[in-house]
């Protein structure tokens, strides 16, 4: 008896199901403005934000003087955080993303297009400029989600469904952020060679890992077919269940590998789960812009 895992792998391309995808992107990103209660953070600007008590060991440089005299002790005069002027968004939309399993009721590249749109609606709306990297230039306009969903189509279009599991060698300009969504199943010293080319000049990033539930609990045992999402190459295991430890242990250097270099880079990491909230990672990443040296990972599942 052959066993194969249920699996979804959409005839119909990205651009048909672009309409129900700027609704949902729509939805979430309302969802997440309600979160994020706005993005005032201390650090490098011009704008003030608040006094605060002088801490010993700072600079007196920092201390204004003025408010202090109304009062026994030393006060610091702090300014807002000013976030990335321009916020690049990149989506695979390779072979691989087309899966999605039983264990979940979306695709991953149709939960990847959702974070996209979404997240751009949400930089435009917080005062950021937002591009589809390697598609547009930076938007400024509020209605982004329907234009950045027209170049996504028309891109289809013309060239026909996108294989490159990476995004474009190109760097992104200098106090601007990346942010990048996909499986990310390339070998790890491909995806920093594309990491390093964007942030050649100076931007920060952010790497989205969109994760299929059964891609990490593994619950194939008996005789399975697994078949390339490309088509073509399938393996035939009489004993799925064999493979599991084996498995399982890939998939985690290689997410070991991925941590490291975004530690190297300083790019944060966050792995989200197709079955998880879109909202519950979109409000971390929207945070975690305006105070992008936080860094570090985190797991939405």
């Amino acid at each position: 008896m052959t066993i194969s895992p249920s699996i979804r792998q959409d005839a119909a391309t990205l651009s048909a199901r672009l309409p129900s995808l700027v609704i949902a992107a729509r939805k979430v990103a309302q969802t997440v403005r309600h979160g994020v209660h706005g993005r005032r953070r201390a650090g490098s600007g011009e704008t003030f934000w608040q006094f605060r008590p002088f801490v010993s060991g700072e600079p007196s440089s920092r201390v204004d003087w003025r408010r202090s005299a109304r009062e026994e002790r030393a006060f610091v005069r702090e300014r807002e955080w000013e976030a990335a002027h321009t916020v690049w968004i990149w989506f695979d939309r390779s072979a691989s993303m087309r899966f999605g399993s039983s264990l979940s009721q979306t695709t991953k590249i149709d939960r990847a297009a959702v974070l996209a749109l979404a997240f751009a609606d949400l930089c435009v709306r917080g005062g950021e400029r937002a591009g589809l990297l390697g598609l547009t230039r930076p938007l400024a306009s509020q209605g982004v989600i329907e234009r950045f969903a027209e170049a996504i189509a028309t891109d289809e279009r013309l060239h026909g469904a996108s294989e490159a599991g990476l995004p474009p060698l190109a760097p992104a300009r200098a106090r601007s952020m990346a942010l990048l969504v996909g499986d990310f199943l390339e070998e790890p010293e491909k995806t920093e060679q594309a990491m390093r080319a964007i942030s050649a000049e100076g931007a920060i990033g952010e790497l989205v890992l969109i994760v299929d539930p059964i891609e990490e609990v593994y619950p194939f045992s008996g005789n399975v077919e697994f078949l390339h999402p490309a088509g073509g190459s399938r393996l035939v295991s009489p004993r799925a269940q064999n493979l599991r430890e084996a498995y399982l242990g890939r998939l985690a250097a290689h997410r070991d590998a991925l941590r490291r270099i975004c530690g190297r880079l300083g790019w944060g990491m966050n792995l989200h789960r197709t079955d998880a909230s879109a909202a519950e990672v979109l409000l971390a990443l929207r945070v975690r812009l305006s105070t992008p040296e936080s860094g570090g990972e985190t797991r939405s599942a």
